[in-house]
């Protein structure tokens, strides 16, 4: 049996790849090595509970009716409606660096008054900044692939802690680099967090993948869980189908790879994977469900994004976890709308990790190590919350259930060397491999985000599997 293409990875960039394929009468088959779709950005279910794991917000929310957009793109190249998605905003957010805080929402317009407050002097820089965000097209436009951002701000902004404020969400939502992000992928990141913004559905990326998933399987479209691929086979140069764990051979025209650069040169040549670039950087994650809303307890802002330090640091820790700088998410405080509202409080703390730290605990002390970086992110943020009826260590009274995310859960369940979310520092961003036939889409093909890993998968194929008369 003979396939058009084989997308390696049911995430939402392999999804969306397999639904444009589809679209045009192939043969698609999504192979992935785990029991449930979602890959990066999927979910699990824990004492009745779904939890997501990976979203935070969908960023590139416009309206409906705005169709210049990432997401009216997308939504037009998947032939989905827009009502489907059911997207909700979110109340607020706020980037707290050094005790100085800047609120922002889905209109821009307050970003740039609190810019003007706490920035007087850099607010006419600030807007020029704008300008050159809004003229540049990342799409279109490759000189800016390795242009550091750190250089342009600094050139244009003149001030450093005006630079961290701004890098401090963009760094967090998309940066496989140090302390540092391409001025390409910060344009990305800029617009879908700031001209654009923060949503969710109720039921949270749940909704997206379902909707990926029934409409690939409408198309033809075929799956297979528990399918782990050994290796890419190649003739000539040519890449001709893949290898199964179980030994199984499947022949294809093309290969699709969504599950990483790096990850995805071991599977046709060893020899290079040793010397392909990987991210260092990698998270953990503290997840806390109360028996209260947030808004009870007087939490209503959506996602918070904090450093204390002085100046914004992005870089692997040096311990375990680096509890002063990282991002809480209340998932409760999204504009559901009347009668949609969670039945319990959820917290969520993210926090820059050291993979190496982590590999090195033996067993006996990991469950204990996870225990106490739990504890020591639910304090940092209620601290930061600023909650008068929930303290640091009392807390737990309330604790319903918890659960912690380490970079060797990242590594066991998506397959990222390092366990490095944000994949490798290089990105392929035409998608071409030295392998004919074989093509990139996903993290490391520089798409970031929930819409951008689907628009990377679509980008794709549209670029290199469809002839110009299907597009």
């Amino acid at each position: 049996m003979k396939y058009d293409s084989v997308i390696i990875g049911a995430g939402l960039s392999g999804l969306a790849a397999g639904i444009r394929l589809a679209q045009f009468g192939k043969r698609v088959l999504v192979v992935e090595k785990h029991s449930i779709i979602g890959g990066l950005n999927g979910f699990y279910s824990r004492f009745g509970r779904k939890i997501d794991v990976g979203l935070h917000a969908i960023t590139n929310f416009v309206k409906k009716g705005i169709s210049k957009s990432p997401l009216s793109k997308l939504l037009r190249q998947l032939r989905i409606p827009y009502d489907l998605l059911c997207l909700c905003e979110q109340n607020l957010s706020k980037i707290i660096l050094n005790g100085k805080i800047v609120k922002f929402s889905n209109d821009f317009a307050l970003l740039e008054t609190e810019i003007a407050r706490l920035f007087p002097q850099s607010i006419d820089a600030f807007r020029k900044l704008v300008v050159k965000i809004k003229e540049f097209d990342p799409f279109e436009d490759d000189s800016a692939q390795n242009v550091s951002t750190r250089m342009i701000l600094s050139s244009l902004l003149n001030n450093q802690e005006l630079e961290d404020m701004l890098l401090l969400p963009t760094l967090y939502y998309g940066s496989a680099r140090e302390n540092d992000v391409t001025w390409k992928q910060f344009v990305i990141l800029f617009r879908s967090i700031f001209l654009e913004g923060f949503a969710r559905p109720f039921d949270g990326i749940r909704k997206i993948l379902t909707l990926l998933l029934q409409k690939f399987h409408e198309l033809g479209g075929e799956k297979r869980l528990r399918c782990e691929v050994q290796r890419i086979e190649t003739a000539n140069g040519k890449a001709t189908g893949i290898v199964l764990s179980d030994g199984k051979h499947i022949e294809c025209d093309n290969v699709l790879s969504t599950i990483g650069y790096p990850e995805t040169v071991k599977l046709y040549d060893r020899e290079n994977f040793k010397i392909t670039p990987k991210g260092q950087l990698s998270f953990c994650e503290a997840i806390a469900i109360f028996d209260q809303q947030p808004q009870e307890l007087g939490w209503n802002d959506t996602i918070i994004f904090f450093e204390k330090n002085p100046q914004f640091i992005y870089q692997k820790s040096v311990d375990e976890i680096e509890t002063s700088s990282g991002v809480i998410c209340l998932p409760n405080n999204f504009r559901y709308g009347e009668g949609q509202a969670m039945a319990e409080g959820i917290l969520r703390v993210t926090a820059l990790a050291n993979y190496e730290k982590w590999k090195a605990l033996p067993d006996s002390v990991y469950q204990a190590m996870k225990k106490n970086c739990f504890e020591r992110l639910i304090d940092q943020a209620i601290q930061i919350l600023g909650d008068k009826y929930l303290m640091p260590n009392t807390w737990k009274n309330t604790l319903l259930d918890r659960d912690f995310f380490t970079p060797l859960t990242i590594e066991r369940f998506t397959g990222r060397v390092n366990g490095a979310i944000y994949g490798s520092p290089e990105k392929i961003y035409d998608g071409v491999l030295p392998i004919k036939n074989l093509f990139l889409c996903g993290t490391d093909q520089g798409f970031l985000g929930i819409i951008g890993s689907m628009l990377s998968g679509i980008s794709i194929v549209n670029r290199h599997l469809l002839l110009k008369n299907e597009t």
